[in-house]
């Protein structure tokens, strides 16, 4: 099969588009002929090795994490799906590759695709819908009447969770650039920033969640925005150390967390709020409620730009340049 991979770490220009084996899979897993497939930042993380020390797997490495697709084959033991069905997916951190023309799938990290939505607009949601779920639900616990600063809301997590914040019942803030303001304020933003000519912290206060998908000093000046007891949630820079505990990982990386984090901790602790990070994880249940959502129109995918799987490298480049506005999607 065609699928776009890498052998070594670096640059755009290690990314090889040629000849790969169809992937094996389990009972517990279904073979899936891949229609589109959603590029995220993390792809190119995993690309230049910035991830590597999260991945176990050997190289060759096929790319991708989000797919809409067809099931070919199911396993023994799959009892939600059976082939012909339309599905969408975010594979584990495990077990990535989507970036081709097949791929293999936990039979829980799947949901049917809305019959409503082209595959390139499936293929657009998982990742970015799953994160913005785990992190304004699961964690934050956003709740109806609350107010939400949400950082990069033309982004393809933040223009999902802005739509997603909406659905809740909460107030927003979100920044952008500023050919990009109306477009959040359409998205459901009650307040659109240009970052780059207005300071957020001097228009938002008393804010009960911030979403941090950017980190660096926007994170820290984003504590002094929310009010005593707020949270915020980060999915941006690296991982808190109780995270990499969790994951297993030597000592040493774990300690290089914890320093990392040092400043936001500090921060946290002295502006009485609560910092927690996301790290997303598969769940075909999560995705089946976003399907939900998805059929009923509460949200809608917003798409930069396609590209075949042919030109997978300039898709990666130009979601790495960070302007794309909503998600860049690959179809093989």
């Amino acid at each position: 099969m065609k699928a776009a991979f890498i052998s070594r770490y670096g640059g755009p220009e290690v990314l090889e588009i040629g000849e790969q084996p169809r992937p094996d899979f389990g009972p517990h897993d279904l073979l899936v002929q891949v229609k589109a497939a959603g590029v995220n930042p993390v792809d190119y993380k995993v690309r230049n090795g910035a991830a590597k020390v999260m991945i176990t797997r050997p190289f060759p490495l096929i790319l991708g994490y989000d797919v809409s697709g067809v099931v070919v084959e199911a396993g023994a033991s799959v009892t939600r799906f059976k082939t012909g069905d339309e599905i969408f997916a975010c594979l584990d951190r495990s077990r990535f590759g989507t970036f081709a023309e097949f791929t293999a799938v936990r039979e829980t990290d799947t949901a049917h695709k809305p019959s409503n939505l082209s595959h390139a607009e499936a293929a657009s949601i998982p990742l970015a819908g799953l994160t913005s779920w785990q992190a304004l639900r699961d964690t934050a616990a956003l709740n109806p009447g609350e107010k939400v600063l949400i950082h990069a809301g033309s982004g393809g997590v933040g223009s999902f969770a802005i739509q997603l914040a909406r659905h809740i019942g909460a107030s927003i803030a979100a920044t952008a650039g500023a050919r990009n303001l109306d477009m959040v304020k359409q998205l459901g933003a009650d307040v659109a920033i240009d970052y780059a000519t207005q300071r957020f912290e001097d228009i938002v206060r008393d804010y009960d969640v911030v979403f941090d998908t950017l980190g660096n000093g926007v994170r820290n000046r984003s504590f002094g925005t929310l009010r005593r007891d707020g949270r915020l949630v980060s999915i941006a820079g690296i991982p808190t150390a109780n995270l990499m505990r969790e994951w297993g990982l030597p000592f040493w990386v774990e300690w290089f967390a914890a320093l990392a984090n040092f400043n936001s901790m500090r921060i946290a602790r002295a502006k009485g709020v609560r910092f927690e990070y996301v790290s997303v994880q598969s769940n075909g249940v999560q995705l089946a409620a976003i399907a939900n959502l998805l059929r009923s129109g509460a949200i809608t995918p917003v798409i930069d730009k396609v590209f075949p799987l042919d030109q997978a490298r300039e898709a990666i480049a130009h979601c790495e340049a960070g302007h794309a506005t909503g998600k860049v999607v690959i179809e093989p």
